[in-house]
């Protein structure tokens, strides 16, 4: 395998679904490397607090020398705005060499792609954090027309099954949204995709689904699969 055909990943140490749906979804020859940080729920804690073991974590990613790193949580990419965003990334690539991005980079990529402006917000948090990514994307430029948090606490994120992703979507639809952007990495929203955009007939967003598609670019590898949804064709 090329080394710089591979992603590194630094995730929260609670996430349960990155890694297996990565390695399940990405093309052969691509390989995944996790780093796993404490910064979400009773671990969460500003930058300044984050920065060392952040700095850590993408110094031992670049060892495996990925062509690409993402520091991969939805709501901690975008809790503070671009500014906070932009730090993140600074000191990723200052420890490690790498290209690198945020999972609310991939998705505002997705978004772009698909010339979305207007979206409806899904995700398994609690309102405070909704709020905070709400904020954010007004800040990059787009309009939230609905927006639901369902409130769970982070161990029952991964335990929303598929099927019930689909049917709090559809019961959120509004028709002036240009797609839907389902929210967190630590969920199986990107098994809903698929279905919801047969049904629904607009593209659908998940943090996951989207983090791969921006990596992939910038690997330059050309994957398509039905099961990732539109984004992929």
């Amino acid at each position: 395998m090329n080394a710089q055909a591979s992603i590194g990943l630094i995730i929260p140490s609670s996430n349960r679904l990155t890694e297996p749906q990565f390695n399940a979804y990405v093309p052969d020859g691509v390989g995944i490397h996790i780093a796993r940080l404490r910064m979400t729920g009773k671990f969460r804690k500003p930058l300044s607090e984050l920065k060392r073991p952040l700095t850590e974590a993408a110094e031992a990613l670049s060892d495996v020398k990925p062509g690409v790193i993402v520091f991969h949580c939805t709501a901690n990419s975008m809790e503070a705005g671009l500014a906070h965003e932009k730090a993140i990334v600074e000191i990723v690539e200052q420890a490690s060499g790498c290209p690198t991005i945020t999972t609310a980079q991939a998705l505002t990529q997705a978004f772009r792609h698909f010339g979305i402006k207007k979206l409806v917000l899904i995700s398994p948090y609690v309102k405070a954090t909704n709020q905070l990514e709400v904020n954010y994307l007004i800040e990059a430029g787009y309009t939230v027309v609905r927006e639901l948090g369902l409130g769970l606490e982070t161990h029952a994120y991964s335990s929303v099954t598929p099927e019930e992703w689909k049917k709090i979507v559809k019961e959120n639809t509004q028709p002036d949204a240009d797609g839907y952007f389902l929210s967190c990495t630590n969920t199986r929203m990107i098994e809903a995709i698929e279905d919801l955009e047969r049904d629904l007939d607009k593209p659908v967003i998940s943090s996951n689904q989207a983090t791969l598609w921006a990596c992939l670019r910038q690997l330059g590898v050309r994957h398509a699969g039905k099961k990732l949804g539109s984004l992929f064709n």
